[in-house]
C-alpha cells in the first residue's frame, strides 16, 4: 500500500503562483510513476501532469503546458506541482496519484490516490 497526502492548496488571485506537494509513505514509491489530476465542481476529474519514476519524463495536459511544472524528490518521497500564471479555471480539488505500472494520463492508470487539496483562484 502507498499512502499519499497532499498539501499546499489555498486561495490565490489570478496570475499568482502556488506549489502543492504530495508526500508518499508506505511501500516505497520511488519506482512509481506519479501524477496530478484535478476535479472542478460539476466536472469530471481530469489529468493535469505526470512524472516517471526517475523524473526524466513528464506529461502535461494542454491546458497547463507552459504554466505548470511537475517534479519529484525521491529522497523525500515527495512530488510537487508548481503552478504559475494561475487562472480562475484552474480552480479545483487537486489529487495526487501513484502507480507502479508506469506513466499514464488516464484515471485508470493509477492505483493509489490522495484525498485531494483545494486550489481556488479568484479573478
Amino acid at each position: 500500500q502507498v499512502r499519499l497526502v497532499e498539501s499546499g492548496g489555498g486561495l490565490v488571485q489570478a496570475g499568482a503562483s502556488l506549489r502543492i506537494s504530495c508526500a508518499a509513505s508506505g511501500r516505497t514509491s520511488r519506482n512509481y510513476a506519479m501524477g496530478w489530476f484535478r476535479q472542478a465542481p460539476g466536472k469530471e476529474r481530469e489529468f493535469v501532469a505526470a512524472i516517471g519514476w526517475n523524473g526524466l519524463t513528464q506529461y502535461y495536459a494542454d491546458s497547463v503546458k507552459g504554466r505548470f511544472t511537475i517534479s519529484r524528490d525521491n529522497a523525500k518521497n515527495t512530488v510537487y506541482l508548481q503552478m504559475n500564471s494561475l487562472k480562475p479555471e484552474d480552480t479545483a480539488v487537486y489529487y495526487c496519484t501513484a502507480d507502479a505500472r508506469g506513466l499514464s494520463v488516464t484515471i485508470g492508470g493509477y492505483e493509489y490516490w490522495g484525498q485531494g487539496t483545494q486550489v481556488t483562484v479568484s479573478s
